[in-house]
């Protein structure tokens, strides 16, 4: 009598950012036939690569060439948009909900864990109301036709303070996010008052506002007042040790008693684990992020994965100082842990051993507007153009597929030969208002 085939192993990617495709994509090439289905489960039907954010929102990239299609890439791959509400790993089912609402429950026998990050907001009066985050690409489009929009309506007004107000940018957060936010778009915008008459670079009004007494802690100490020094060059007024103390209707307090009103605020203060977590039964730490070993392993769950943003993973490199060291939540760590932890996901299957993730530091570059950036790599540390052009190289180097990398360095290409585009296409965030008057009428 012919053995009965078992069935393949149904293995469940829960998110679809960095370490949810780069696993996806790597088990889809790896995986014999029948061997396991893998099911990839995020609310958008892309992964967005958010280093490139800042320069999508300064219009040095088309927005849709940094994200990637999760079902061009995982062919193989079941992919579902939706937004998983609910994890019972003890009886392996996860419940999606669907963009019309609907729930399905999902069966597993492999979980992976890759729901990422969301902003750390803090109860700051007035930041629902008024903060701007910077998190997807749709946030980067809508910030761009914001900043633009604020130029154009202040180049049509005669009242001095609300051309003041309307001219007054805000960034909270000094880390790569808001470091890279606040240069570009000041960048953009410097450009963009050559089509306006009567707004010139010094009417504009650029703050950060960093609760820490420094900027981009992964940089050395020197590369960070290099940083706060070369935004200062450029007009912009830096707040180290200050907090946001209130932000209502626009009208910024800060903990130094200085106060302004700004008509845009964005909030790049930081990140924290998704919070989906907490409806699940998977063991968190006190950040409430997945407890993890160093093989990417959730802590007890031999059958459950994690790793990113939302993953406590061990720092090897740094264990021996501290003992309960963990990864920070960075692109770097998770394209790495994604690449570990899809090659132990392989291993247990097929009952070999795993092997832990150990990463050793390279360094970090940012981009702080077009020609200038700052790096601090192997211990060699550059500015201005070198670490600018470094930068994208290494970027467009870890971008995923071929057809976004050549797709991004067109749009480079092409920026130097034309012109930016800097027009608001503000009628995007709300493409029913000329037809409701229309209809109204």
């Amino acid at each position: 009598m012919a053995a009965v085939k078992s069935q393949p192993t149904r293995i469940l990617v829960v998110g679809g950012g960095y370490v949810g495709m780069y696993t996806a994509l790597k088990l889809q090439a790896k995986l014999r036939a029948s061997e396991a289905s893998v099911t990839v489960v995020d609310p958008q039907p892309h992964m967005t690569y958010q280093p490139f954010l800042p320069e999508a929102a300064a219009g040095s990239i088309e927005p849709r060439h940094v994200v990637v299609p999760l079902r061009r890439v995982l062919k193989r791959c079941h992919v579902l948009t939706g937004r998983v509400t609910e994890i019972n790993h003890a009886d392996k089912r996860a419940t999606v909900a669907s963009p019309t609402g609907d729930l399905e429950s999902v069966a597993y026998d492999v979980l992976v864990v890759a729901l990422g990050s969301v902003a750390r907001t803090l109860p700051i009066p007035g930041l629902a109301e008024r903060g701007i985050s910077f998190k997807t690409v749709g946030e980067a489009i809508y910030l761009r036709n914001h900043v633009l929009s604020r130029m154009d309506l202040a180049s049509t007004t005669d009242d001095p303070e609300l051309r003041k107000k309307l001219l007054t940018f805000v960034v909270i957060g000094g880390g790569y996010a808001g470091i890279e936010a606040l240069a570009e778009l000041e960048d953009m915008a410097r450009y963009a008052t050559r089509y306006y008459r009567n707004v010139k670079p010094e009417d504009m009004n650029w703050v950060l506002v960093e609760a820490a007494g420094r900027v981009m802690p992964e940089v050395s100490p020197k590369m960070g007042v290099y940083t706060v020094e070369t935004l200062e060059e450029r007009g912009i007024k830096c707040f180290l040790d200050t907090r946001v103390e209130s932000m209502v209707d626009g009208h910024v307090v800060l903990s130094d008693g200085t106060e302004f009103d700004a008509e845009t605020i964005v909030w790049t203060a930081g990140v924290k684990a998704n919070p989906v977590l907490e409806q699940t039964d998977l063991p968190r730490d006190a950040r409430g992020r997945v407890r993890c070993t160093a093989s990417l392993q959730v802590e007890g769950m031999p059958d459950a994965w994690a790793a990113g943003d939302n993953a406590a993973v061990p720092d090897l490199s740094q264990t021996e100082q501290d003992p309960n060291a963990t990864c920070s939540p960075s692109a770097q760590h998770a394209v790495r842990q994604a690449m570990r932890l899809s090659a132990n996901i392989l291993a247990s299957l097929r009952g070999k051993p795993l092997k832990p993730y150990r990463h050793k530091y390279a360094g970090s570059v940012a981009s702080l507007g077009l020609y200038k950036g700052v790096a601090d790599v192997m211990g060699i540390k550059l500015k201005g153009f070198p670490a600018w052009f470094l930068h994208r190289t290494y970027h467009v180097s870890r971008m995923p597929t071929f057809n976004r990398k050549f797709r991004v360095v067109i749009d480079w290409t092409l920026a130097l030969v034309f012109r930016r585009e800097v027009v608001s296409l503000g009628q995007i965030n709300d493409p029913k208002a000329e037809f409701a008057r229309a209809t109204a009428s």
